[in-house]
This record gives C-alpha cells, sequence and structure tokens, in this order.
C-alpha cells in the first residue's frame, strides 16, 4: 500500500473472530464484552465494539517493516521494527516470480526497490507493461526465476526523502514469502512474543490474467505452515475486493480490503465493469458488505480526516462510526515523519527529507477513534500512542 493511493457471521467459512483476535498459544480468544471506545495495554483491545483479548489499541503496524530506516520489505526493515516493538509488521506486500514463487516487494516493477538496473546480464528484461491500466517502464518479478531474483540486492526506494537509508543500500536481498512464515517463527521463539504479519495481496487481477493467481498460492503456503486459521497471527489485506473474497473461500486468517481515494475504483471492479467508487464502498450499504467477508478495512487516512485545499486537515468523516457499527475494524495507511508525507498545518520547514511535528499528527488520527494505523516510523508511533493514552 502506499499513501498515495461485520458483524461475526455463518457466511463463508463462518469461524472468524474480529481482527485483532489474539493467538495465545495455540489459539486466540474473544471476550464478546462490551468495550469502552478506546482502550490498550496488556493484550487487551477494543475493536468495532467488542473487547479483545489480544493486540492493543490504537495498534502500530510497521508498514513493510521500518521502512523509514531501512530499505523496505528486507529482514533488516522487519527485524527493526520488532526491535522498535510494533504490534504487526506487514510482511509483505506479495508478487509472484516466473516460475510461481512469492517473493515480498512493494510492486511488481523492481527497478525502485532494487539494483537490478546495474544487472547488466538483465538489461533485455527491462520493458514497459500495463500494469492496472497503467504503462509502467521497469522491470517486473513474473520475468525473472526466483533464482535470477536472489542475485539481486534491495535499495532505498524513495531516496530524496530518505537519504540515510541508502547507506544500507545492498545489504539485504529479497524475501520470499515462505521465508517471511519461517521468520516469524523464529522471531516468535527468540522473541518470547507473538509476531504477527500482515500480508497483502498485490495487483491480483493483473497476475491471475497472466496464470499467476496469487490466493491460491498464499492460501497453499499458509495451510502448510498451519496459519490459515482463524487464530493465525497473520492477517491478509488487498485493494481488491474480489481476492478478499477469493481469499475468505480458501482460508480462515482475518481479512482486510484497502481503500484508495474516494473517487478511485479498485482494479477488479474496472476489470470487470463494476461502476463502483471507494466512495460507494465506504457507504452504510457498502461498508455492511464489507462486513460480509472481511473483519477490518484499510483507508487511507484521508478518508479518516479529509484535507483542506491547503492541505490541512479539515473536519473528520463519519467512517469511523460507520466501520465501526458494521463491526469492522480500520487500520488506516500511511503515517511517515518526514514534512510532504504530513498534513499541512504539521510540516516543519520545507526540507523533503526533514521531521515535521509527525507526534501533533498521530495524536489527531488517534483522537478519531481508529483502531491502528499503518507506519514507516514505528519508534514514533509507539511513543505518540504512549502520550496520547496517558492523557
Amino acid at each position: 500500500m502506499d499513501s498515495a493511493q461485520g458483524n461475526d457471521r455463518t457466511q463463508g467459512t463462518g469461524r472468524r473472530a474480529l481482527l485483532g483476535a489474539a493467538v495465545l498459544g495455540a489459539g486466540g480468544a474473544v471476550l464478546g464484552l462490551p468495550g469502552a471506545a478506546r482502550a490498550a495495554g496488556n493484550g487487551t483491545a477494543s475493536h468495532g465494539g467488542r473487547r479483545l483479548k489480544g493486540l492493543p489499541v490504537p495498534t502500530i503496524i510497521g508498514h513493510r517493516g521500518a521502512s523509514g530506516y531501512r530499505p523496505e520489505h528486507t529482514f533488516g526493515s522487519y527485524e527493526l521494527a520488532l526491535d522498535f516493538g510494533v504490534d504487526i509488521v506487514e510482511a509483505g506486500d506479495l508478487v509472484p516470480t516466473r516460475d510461481g514463487h512469492l517473493v515480498c516487494r512493494h510492486e511488481p516493477e523492481i527497478g525502485g526497490t532494487t539494483d537490478v538496473a546495474d544487472h547488466k546480464e538483465f538489461a533485455d528484461r527491462k520493458t514497459t507493461k500495463t500494469l492496472d491500466g497503467v504503462a509502467t517502464t521497469g522491470w517486473f518479478t513474473e520475468d525473472f526465476t526466483l533464482a535470477e531474483l536472489r542475485t539481486l540486492r534491495a535499495i532505498e526506494r524513495i531516496p530524496a526523502n530518505r537519504p540515510h537509508n541508502t547507506m544500507y543500500n545492498g545489504h539485504w536481498g529479497i524475501p520470499t514469502f515462505e521465508e517471511v512464515l519461517h521468520w516469524q517463527d523464529e522471531q516468535t521463539r527468540k522473541r518470547g512474543k507473538q509476531v504477527w504479519i500482515y500480508p497483502e495481496t498485490k495487483h491480483p487481477t493483473y497476475f491471475r490474467a497472466l496464470g499467476l493467481g496469487l490466493e491460491e498460492r498464499v492460501a497453499k503456503l499458509l495451510r502448510q505452515h498451519g496459519k490459515d486459521r482463524r487464530d493465525s497471527p497473520v492477517i491478509l489485506q488487498s485493494f481488491e475486493p474480489t481476492s478478499i473474497q477469493r481469499l475468505n473461500r480458501l482460508v480462515d486468517n482475518n481479512l482486510a480490503v484497502l481503500l484508495g481515494a474516494a473517487a478511485s475504483r479498485p482494479y477488479d471492479f474496472v476489470a470487470t465493469g463494476d461502476p463502483r467508487t471507494t466512495a460507494d464502498l465506504i457507504s452504510p450499504e457498502g461498508l455492511r458488505e464489507i462486513a460480509g467477508y472481511a473483519q477490518g478495512i484499510g483507508p487511507t487516512l484521508d478518508l479518516i480526516i479529509p484535507r483542506n485545499a491547503d492541505g490541512t486537515l479539515a473536519k473528520p468523516s463519519t467512517l469511523v462510526a460507520d466501520a465501526h457499527r458494521v463491526g469492522l475494524v480500520l487500520h488506516p495507511y500511511t503515517m511517515r515523519n518526514e514534512n510532504p508525507f504530513l498534513p499541512a498545518e504539521f510540516r516543519k520547514g520545507t526540507s523533503a527529507d526533514g521531521y515535521g511535528d509527525a507526534f501533533g499528527a498521530f495524536k489527531a488520527y488517534f483522537a478519531t477513534g481508529i483502531d491502528g494505523l499503518f507506519t514507516d516510523n514505528g519508534d514514533t508511533a509507539l511513543r505518540a500512542r504512549a502520550e496520547y493514552l496517558a492523557r
């Protein structure tokens, strides 16, 4: 995901608890008790009007790890996020290789996140493709075998905003999803605390047309690792509702629908001629539909608090209350510390890599009653949460 961009039920697999149910030893527990609008600490959370034994609220999700400090979707980034103490790590954005393996990259185009351009042996792989209706030039994971991708190294995606991250260019390779699942178990044992992950299926309609369906591959790996259950510490997400619906039939994990700008349309809707926009999906009717097959939504922060013409925050929308009314959890994206990504009133100067008043922005979003958020700066988010809850 990128910032540029129900009730418990018997339908489908029908056994899921609300998003955020804990993994405690072999499984989690839902305490089905009325809850306050906000709670945190000691593993007790309030989500969508129910109290859960599990993740604290607001839940802090390390966006592609600790990508404010290390090249994203690397084990260096993931482990630093855990060192900070985030509640969940977004490991990772899942795209396939030519030979059908799932790897963790922000997009299938890898020119901006790896050193592929420096590999003369792959110069002829550079091409232009239409990705979700947009002409995109570069190198694509589906044109490489896993063995070939293993020869590449990860680099910083937005060096203009994070020049300090470039010192870590080349230190890590590209993780596979299977490696992430092993890593999750290893880190859980090492740290004595259950590690949660939040993978995303990227461009599933595009890949299905290429014969590289994502959902079946995700489900197969989760089943092999015993992580396809309602109490598994793996939450799945996608910008395409039909991908989440397909996953709902394949696995019993908690699921979340990602939502872009109000006027945007999920690409699966574009491909099938469904005229609805994100604005339709966040209407009371749209949210009730989502609650029939998912446990949460991941809206852009601008759907939580729109921005005025000058870039400052406007009045919060009713989305938090509307989603909670039908039992959906909200994990919006993405909070970053750097000036260009903050609402205008929280910026300090004009430096593209300078930090603004991120603490003020975090607290403004927490005050809306969101259940958590994605952030590139887990350390800042955790400090902001502690100060917000202590007030």
